[in-house]
């Protein structure tokens, strides 16, 4: 088998190995570039808890500072904090430290526009192209202004969720809820957020002390713990989050997880009976999402994969809600990110005003199975993997905005290549779980040997 790459440089950011590619020179390098991108101005810094994330704070501090930019350091939390307040301090950009659901050993650098969304591809393009030509603004010693500590990010962050949605209805008992935040930045905010809403709170691995007691990636046979305990404890439902707080999985009152795609699903639903309107998502969300915007006769649009051309969508139309199928849900009366807390507060208001279950809630809608593999795959070759599929499918309806989406009569797949690993994902859904991974393991199979 291919050694996998330990760095990845791409239009969403850059990621790499500590201590192998990663570097703090590389880390220093990037920094100086956007703060050149951004024209020196003031940028907001936070970072997730991984052990690595000091010393490549002071690293990225170093470049911003060194290209004559104002730091704003935020500490460790979400990533949807870090845009929040690059939005409420009117900063011209924002860097996030994290490499999200990758392992332990990973770190790295998302950068953030000054309206608090990640950079387009046309301005991701101009940050690489200023990295790799190395014309960085370069200030003397009296010029270099100074890091300015900022507290209560986290806390002011849970005043703009309660401030839009509210405490939940206090006539109704608790809710009993069990948070694993995977001693991550959810950690930190997530059980305060949950305790403000008046929900009863049971939180496991919310140290956030760079360890992983779990892998990162909020997948339902990574939740174990939290299944278990959700039916120990009998809670209403289970909430767990990645490393960075931006993603939400869910597991119900059964102590079973309903899949990530199926949190959107349940955050549309709650928004959609209050504030009709059109949902954005990608290409690879469930066909749920489309149920529950036709019983509210609202427009759905999808778009490629990718948070910044869901909210660019968003923006388009006015969105009341959209999101990915990964677990983010994206509401913009609160935060334009990808945000598990207004995600977890968002259910939690469904729950106690519906006074429904989580399984009774998606009895409602036809169930589908989604089912998502992938495999290591040198660059070079997806195009030749695309067009082959291209041409073996051609008889089909096609989707080719990313990759190539085929509509079968049993359901759809869709194979792209990751922006931020070196792997093709193959993902596809039918209304049952075998028949979804029988079409995900004969694409699967074609697509191994057109790169074999």
């Amino acid at each position: 088998m291919r050694a996998i790459p330990t760095l990845k440089i791409s239009i969403s950011g850059v990621r790499g190995v500590i201590g192998q590619s990663l570097t703090p020179r590389l880390l220093t390098r990037f920094a100086q570039a956007f703060g050149t991108h951004t024209g020196s101005g003031t940028i907001v810094v936070g970072r997730d808890p991984r052990t690595s994330g000091e010393m490549v704070k002071h690293a990225v501090i170093a470049g911003i500072l060194s290209s004559g930019g104002r730091v704003l350091d935020i500490g460790v939390c979400p990533v949807p904090t870090v845009q929040l307040q690059v939005r409420r301090r009117k900063a011209q950009g924002g860097i996030a430290i994290t490499a999200s659901h990758n392992p332990a050993e990973w770190n790295a650098l998302k950068f953030i526009g000054s309206n608090g969304l990640f950079l387009d591809a046309g301005q991701a393009r101009e940050l690489l192209d200023i990295y790799h030509q190395g014309e960085y603004t370069k200030v003397s010693g009296d010029e270099i202004r100074t890091v300015e500590e900022v507290e209560g990010a986290t806390d002011a962050h849970i005043k703009a969720i309660i401030d839009v949605l509210g405490p939940l209805p206090s006539n109704k008992r608790k809710l009993r809820v069990v948070l694993d935040s995977c001693n991550g930045a959810g950690s930190i905010v997530g059980p305060k957020l949950l305790e403000a809403l008046g929900a009863e709170v049971i939180p496991i691995n919310v140290s956030p002390d760079g360890s992983f007691p779990r892998p990162a990636e909020p997948l339902p046979e990574n939740l174990g713990d939290l299944c278990d305990a959700v039916k120990k404890h009998q809670a209403d439902i289970g909430f767990a989050q990645d490393m960075d707080a931006d993603r939400l999985a869910i597991v119900s009152e059964l102590g079973t997880p309903i899949g990530e795609d199926y949190t959107l699903v349940l955050a549309a639903l709650y928004v959609l009976g209050r504030e009709p309107g059109p949902v954005v998502a990608n290409l690879a969300t469930t066909s749920a999402l489309e149920d529950v915007a036709k019983k509210f006769d609202c427009p759905l649009f999808l778009t490629k994969i990718g948070e910044v051309n869901v909210t660019d969508k968003m923006q388009q139309q006015k969105a009341s809600i959209g999101g990915e199928g990964n677990g983010g849900v994206i509401y913009p009366r609160i935060n334009f990110a990808r945000d598990s807390l207004v995600g977890m507060a968002l259910v939690l208001h469904l729950l106690a005003e519906s006074g429904q279950t989580v399984t009774r809630l998606l009895d409602q809608f036809p169930r589908y199975s989604v089912v998502k593999e992938k495999m290591i795959c040198p660059s070079q070759k997806i195009a030749a993997v695309l067009k082959m599929l291209r041409q073996e499918y051609g008889n089909f309806p096609l989707d080719t905005r990313d990759g190539v989406k085929v509509t079968l009569p049993e359901g759809w797949f869709l194979v792209r290549g990751s922006n931020t690993e070196p792997i093709i994902r193959v993902v596809a859904e039918s209304r049952s779980e075998s028949q979804a991974r029988e079409i995900v393991t004969r694409i699967y199979d074609r697509v191994a040997s057109c790169i074999n």
